[in-house]
């Protein structure tokens, strides 16, 4: 039995070379890096979420 494949759009021309010169630019840039206070609280955020029970749950314990 065939499954269908689904095509995804493709660029052409012009639109393909403006795809390609703005990718290139964009590999140039510099990678942004995080603060050390915004990486404190992304781990915050992160052991809150893992910590996190439900309300539903609450009762289950």
């Amino acid at each position: 039995m065939a499954t269908t494949i689904k095509t995804s759009p493709e660029l052409w021309g012009e639109s393909a070379r403006e795809f390609d010169m703005l990718a290139e630019e964009n590999g140039k840039k510099p990678t942004p890096r995080l603060s050390s206070e915004e990486e404190k609280k992304l781990r915050d955020f992160f052991q809150r979420s893992r910590e996190f029970i439900f309300p539903w749950q609450k009762n289950e314990n």
